[in-house]
C-alpha cells in the first residue's frame, strides 16, 4: 500500500477528525470536460495532500485511477479525495460528467452534504447539469459554482455567470471577478468583491493581497452592490436592508457571516472563478468549501428502519449514537479484494468491529435481499486508489473498508445488536441491452465470477439470462457504460464477443387450422404407434393456451390424452417458425388411433407435436412482438423531434403533458414496439443533447408486420440451420 501511495504522490498521513462539525462532504458535478477532476487535483496539491498535480491527458490524476478512465481520458467512477484546510476536512467526491454514469453521480450525491457545480468558462453547460440543479433545489442542498478553464483563449467569465443566472436563478452571484494581467489577455488575479481587495497570483500561491488599482474600482463597485443586495435579501437581520439603502456601510464581517449562513441554508449560491492549471482561485474556493458549506450536523439524514421495515427514531449525526453507515460504492480490486466506500451517518466505525451488513429492495436488479454479520478489518481514508489506515471514522465522515464478503453498493452497515436499514436512494434504470457471448467454456466460468463482482458494485448494471432468446444480456446506461463494463470483463481475463440483441417474441396462429400427427416406427421388435388429429383455433390476446378433447369411441385411449397434450405443449414452447413460444391457442384433440401393444406415452407425445406442426404448415403463423408503454421526459424544445421520431419507430403517441416536477420539461407518453427500443437509450440522448430520459413498461403483444416477421424467420433459419 505504501508503494501505491508513493506512485500517486501522496504525502503525509490521512487527515483524521473526531468532530463532525469539522467535516465537509462536497460532491463535484458538471458536464464531462468541465474540469472537475483537474480541479480536485489542484485542491489536493494546494493543501499538500499530494506532492504534485497530475493531468487527465497523462492519466496521472488521483481520482481517475480506473484503467478505463485512463484509456478514455474521462471519469467513469465516483472517487473520494479528502483535503485538510485550516483544521477542516473536506471530502471531495469527484463524479463522472457523462450521462452514462449517472449511478456514480447518484452515489456521490448520497454521500454529500453540499454540491459544487463546475462550469467551464469555454463550453458553458449541458441540459443535464441544469436538470441536476433543479433536483438539488428540490431537496434544498447547498450549492456553489466554480467557473473553470479561465486560462483558455475563448474563456468568457461574464457570459458564463450570465448563463448560470439564466439557468440557475438570480441568487447565483460572483464573490470575485477575474483580473487580467499586463498582457490584457491572461488572468493574473481576482478582485474580491466583499473585501474590495486584489488577490494577485502573478508570483503563484499564496496570492499577494493588495489594494485595487483605480481602473478596477468601477467594476468592483457595480458587482459588489449586486452581491451585497443578494446577501442582505437572505439575511435573518431584517434591519440590514434599511441600513444599506440608507447609505450605511455594512461591516465586512457582518456580510461574510450572512453570506455563509445563506449558502449553508441553500438560499444563496456563490460563484468563484478558478484556474486549476495555475492554482488561481483555489484558495478562495477552499474558503467557501470550509466556511460556507454546512457540516454533517446541519444536513438532514436519510430515513432509517429496522431490517423488517419497522419504524425507527430519526438519525442524529452523533459519534456516540448507534452505528448507521451506508456503502455508497463497492469495487473489487484484484490485489486488495472488495473495497467499500462508506458514509457514516451515526455512531463511529472502528477497526475489527463486528457489524451487520444488510441489503434490501434491489432484487429486481440482480441483488437478492441479504443480511450478514461480519467482522470488518482495517478502516481507511481513501485518496483515489490509495488507502491510508485511520483509527476510526466518526459520524459525518467518509471512509473505506476492505475484504467484506457481502457488502454491495447501497447496503447498510449497522451494529450487530440493533440491525438497521437506510432507505435506498433513487437509482436510474438501465435501458441499453448488450448481449455477450463467451468464446470458450473456460471463459464462461471466468465470466460468471467477474459479472458477480461487477453487479455487486454497480446498481445501474442489470444481468439477465433470457430463457427464450438464450442470450446473456447486460442492461447498461449507455454505450460508454457498456464499453467500461466490457473492458473490465476483458481485463479480468474473459474472452467474449457481443451479438445483436434479440427481443423475445411470441408466435400464434391467425386462422383456424387442422393437424394430423402420425408416429409409426418399428425397431428391434418394439414398435411405436400413435396417430392423432387436432383442431387449432386462435384465442383473444392474452388468453394463453387451452387444451380440449372430443374423442369418441375410444379412438385414443383415455390414458394417452394427457400425452398428446404434453406433446403439444412441448411444441408450443419450442415454437413453430422462429423458435419463440406459441400463445393464445385452443387445441382440441378430435380423433386418433392406437395400437394395443405398440402405443406408448412417448409415441403420443411425438404425435401431438407433429400434429401441431402440421396445423401450422396449413394455417397462418403470426409473430407477435411486445409493445411497451414509454414515458419520455424531455425539455420542451425537443418535443417535436421526439414525436416525429416516434412515428418512425412505429410508435403511437398517447399524449403529452407538462412535467409538474420539472418546469420547462414535457412528458410524452407513447406505445412503441420493443424491437424499436433496443438502442433508444443512445438515440434519445443524441436527439436531446443528453437531456432526455425515459421509462418503459410492458403493455401487450401485437402482430409484427409481415416484412419484419419474414426477416426474423430468416435469421432464425440462419442460426439453427432449419
Amino acid at each position: 500500500m505504501a508503494q501505491k501511495n508513493q506512485e500517486k504522490g501522496v504525502t503525509g498521513a490521512a487527515p483524521v477528525v473526531t468532530d463532525p462539525g469539522r467535516v465537509r462532504n462536497v460532491v463535484l458535478v458538471g458536464h464531462s470536460g468541465a474540469g472537475k477532476t483537474t480541479l480536485v487535483e489542484a485542491l489536493l496539491a494546494a493543501t499538500g495532500a499530494i506532492s504534485r498535480a497530475g493531468t487527465v491527458t497523462d492519466g496521472t490524476t488521483t481520482c481517475d485511477h480506473d484503467p478505463a478512465a485512463v484509456r478514455q481520458q474521462r471519469s467513469v467512477a465516483l472517487a473520494c479525495a479528502p483535503v485538510l484546510h485550516e483544521g477542516v476536512k473536506v471530502n471531495l467526491l469527484d463524479t463522472p460528467g457523462y450521462a452514462d454514469f449517472t449511478g456514480e453521480l447518484r452515489a456521490g450525491l448520497r454521500a454529500a452534504d453540499a454540491a459544487l457545480f463546475v462550469v467551464s468558462a469555454v463550453d458553458g453547460m449541458d441540459a443535464a447539469t441544469a436538470a441536476l440543479w433543479e433536483e438539488c433545489a428540490a431537496v434544498d442542498m447547498p450549492r456553489a459554482v466554480a467557473v473553470t478553464r479561465l486560462d483558455h483563449q475563448r474563456a468568457d467569465f461574464d457570459e458564463t455567470v450570465a448563463l448560470c443566472q439564466r439557468v440557475f436563478g438570480d441568487n447565483v452571484l460572483p464573490l470575485y471577478l477575474p483580473m487580467l494581467g499586463d498582457d490584457g489577455e491572461s488572468v493574473a488575479g481576482l478582485l474580491g468583491l466583499i473585501t474590495r481587495r486584489v488577490f494577485d497570483y502573478t508570483e503563484g500561491l499564496p496570492a499577494a493581497v493588495r489594494e485595487p488599482d483605480p481602473e478596477h474600482l468601477p467594476a468592483i463597485a457595480e458587482a459588489r452592490n449586486e452581491l451585497i443586495e443578494g446577501v442582505i435579501a437572505e439575511s435573518e437581520d431584517e434591519t440590514l436592508m434599511d441600513r444599506y439603502l440608507g447609505g450605511e456601510e455594512i461591516e465586512v464581517e457582518v456580510l461574510i457571516a450572512d453570506l455563509e449562513k445563506a449558502v449553508a441554508r441553500g438560499h444563496f449560491y456563490p460563484v468563484v472563478p478558478v484556474c486549476a492549471e495555475t492554482g488561481l482561485g483555489v484558495d478562495a474556493l477552499l474558503e467557501v468549501l470550509t466556511s460556507a458549506f454546512p457540516s454533517p450536523l446541519e444536513h438532514d439524514l436519510p430515513v432509517v428502519t429496522g431490517v423488517d421495515g419497522s419504524p425507527q427514531p430519526p438519525l442524529i449525526c452523533d459519534p456516540d449514537g448507534p452505528l448507521v453507515a451506508e456503502v455508497v460504492k463497492t469495487t473489487v480490486d484484484r490485489h486488495v479484494g472488495r473495497v467499500s466506500l462508506v458514509r457514516v451517518f451515526s455512531g463511529t466505525l472502528r477497526p475489527d468491529a463486528t457489524v451487520h451488513v444488510a441489503g434490501h429492495g434491489m432484487a429486481d436488479r440482480g441483488h437478492p435481499d441479504h443480511d450478514a454479520d461480519e467482522r470488518i478489518g482495517h478502516v481507511y481514508s481513501p485518496l483515489g486508489a490509495a488507502l491510508r489506515e485511520v483509527p476510526e471514522c466518526v459520524a459525518g465522515d467518509i471512509c473505506a473498508i476492505t475484504k467484506s464478503g457481502t457488502a454491495e453498493t447501497g447496503d447498510t452497515i449497522s451494529a450487530k445488536e440493533t440491525p438497521l436499514l437506510v432507505a435506498p436512494w433513487e437509482m436510474p434504470e438501465p435501458l441499453l441491452p448488450v448481449a455477450i457471448v463467451p468464446r470458450s467454456r473456460a471463459d464462461e466460468d471466468a465470466l460468471a465470477k467477474n459479472l458477480a463482482r461487477l453487479v455487486a458494485g454497480d446498481p445501474t448494471l442489470r444481468l439477465e439470462r433470457n430463457p427464450e432468446t438464450h442470450q446473456l444480456v447486460l442492461w447498461c446506461m449507455g454505450e460508454a457504460h457498456a464499453d467500461v463494463v466490457l473492458d473490465r470483463l476483458r481485463s479480468g481475463g474473459v474472452d467474449l464477443d457481443t451479438e445483436p440483441v434479440r427481443v423475445a417474441l411470441r408466435e400464434t396462429l391467425a386462422v383456424a387450422s387442422t393437424g394430423h400427427g402420425r408416429h409409426v416406427k418399428q425397431s428391434g421388435g418394439h414398435g411405436q404407434y400413435a396417430v392423432c388429429d387436432i383442431e387449432v383455433e386462435p384465442l383473444p390476446r392474452g388468453s394463453g393456451f387451452e387444451f380440449a378433447e372430443r374423442v369418441v369411441g375410444g379412438a385414443v385411449p383415455h390414458n394417452y390424452i394427457p400425452s398428446v397434450e404434453k406433446g403439444v405443449r412441448t411444441q408450443l414452447d419450442r415454437g413453430l417458425v422462429a423458435g419463440y413460444p406459441v400463445v393464445d391457442l385452443r387445441v382440441t384433440l378430435v380423433d386418433g388411433k392406437a395400437h394395443s401393444v405398440d402405443s406408448s406415452d412417448a409415441a403420443f407425445q411425438t404425435a401431438g407435436s407433429l400434429a401441431l406442426r402440421d396445423a401450422a404448415e396449413k394455417g397462418q403463423v403470426t409473430l407477435l412482438e411486445p409493445v411497451d408503454e414509454v414515458t419520455i421526459k424531455i425539455p420542451d424544445d425537443f418535443v417535436g423531434a421526439v414525436m416525429s421520431d416516434m412515428s418512425g419507430r412505429r410508435g403511437r403517441v398517447l399524449g403529452t403533458e407538462a412535467d409538474p416536477a420539472s418546469p420547462g420539461r414535457t412528458l410524452v407518453r407513447a406505445e412503441v414496439p420493443a424491437t424499436e427500443l433496443v438502442r433508444y437509450a443512445v438515440e434519445l440522448r443524441s436527439m436531446t443533447s443528453g437531456a432526455g430520459t425515459f421509462r418503459r413498461t410492458f403493455a401487450r403483444h401485437d402482430p409484427m408486420p409481415q416484412h419484419l416477421a419474414e426477416q426474423v424467420r430468416k435469421e432464425h433459419a440462419a442460426r439453427t440451420g432449419h
